[in-house]
């Protein structure tokens, strides 16, 4: 029988902060529990915001915090060939499209009585239908465009379809969250995905790639956010609560635990 595997996964686009340590410090508990494996993973795909510097950084607060995890690390922007690979997999299926739409367009196309469960309007497949010929030529000219998944011909998974055709190759970015986030799931054996509530509902996405690569779905469980003294989600943008701040001020790693019950 596999050992149960889970993972903390954070993103180097801002410093870590309460919420982040929270999720670290559920992870770290409930594999303990479950007798399993810990591992940390680097999704850095959107090089445009993320940094070595602010991976660095998370791991070093993860270490303070006294977490220890499994090694190597997996840092996503070295793997780009794994999520090509698996890209190539959907495209042979006949279920990845090409679509140049902006993001003007799409709302300037999209039903406004409608919108995914993020509150966007989902995207109204302009592209979907466009002629072979058309699609080659703008190609051809070099025209920047994003591959999006047919989710009508994946599933007919209500929670998915909500989503509309997501996007699974970005025009900046050679992969999208979605294709990475699950291939490296499955590389790395992770059995048990325990995330914030804010990423509740694409897992309905995740589970519709899964099943089409025919990988085992893990178990999911998605905790409740922490907030600010407002009730806010803590936002990476706004500084809040960093741990690189809380311990320049002198806040110890014990008096972190306590305050978010793991004392």
């Amino acid at each position: 029988m596999a050992i149960p595997a889970f993972r903390f996964a954070p993103s180097p686009n801002g410093e870590l902060h309460l919420g982040h340590a929270y999720s670290a410090l559920l992870n770290v508990q409930l594999a303990a529990e479950a007798g399993g494996r810990f591992l940390v993973r680097i999704e850095d795909i959107d090089t445009t915001r993320c940094t070595p510097e602010l991976a660095e950084k998370a791991l070093a607060d993860l270490a303070w915090l006294g977490l220890s995890w499994e090694q190597p690390v997996r840092v996503q922007s070295r793997h780009l060939a794994d999520y090509s690979r698996v890209q190539e997999r959907l495209a042979g299926m006949g279920l990845l499209y090409p679509c140049f739409c902006s993001r003007r367009e799409i709302v300037a196309n999209a039903d406004p009585a409608r919108r995914d469960p993020e509150g966007q309007p989902p995207y109204p497949g302009t592209c979907r239908a466009l002629p072979c010929s058309a699609v080659e030529a703008r190609i051809a000219s070099g025209e920047p465009h994003a591959l999006r998944l047919d989710m009508g011909a994946a599933t007919i998974d209500p929670a998915a379809l909500a989503w509309g055709d997501v996007v699974l190759v970005r025009k900046d970015i050679a992969t999208s969250y979605h294709v990475a986030v699950v291939t490296d799931d499955h590389l790395q054996g992770i059995s048990h995905v325990v995330r914030g509530k804010d990423l509740e509902a694409a897992t309905a996405i995740h589970v519709v790639l899964q099943r089409l690569l025919g990988y085992v779905t893990p178990h999911y469980h998605h905790h409740e956010l922490i907030g600010d003294e407002t009730g806010r989600k803590l936002s990476k943008s706004e500084g809040a609560s960093s741990l690189c701040r809380l311990r320049a001020e002198g806040v110890t790693p014990a008096e972190i635990r306590r305050a978010l019950g793991f004392a």
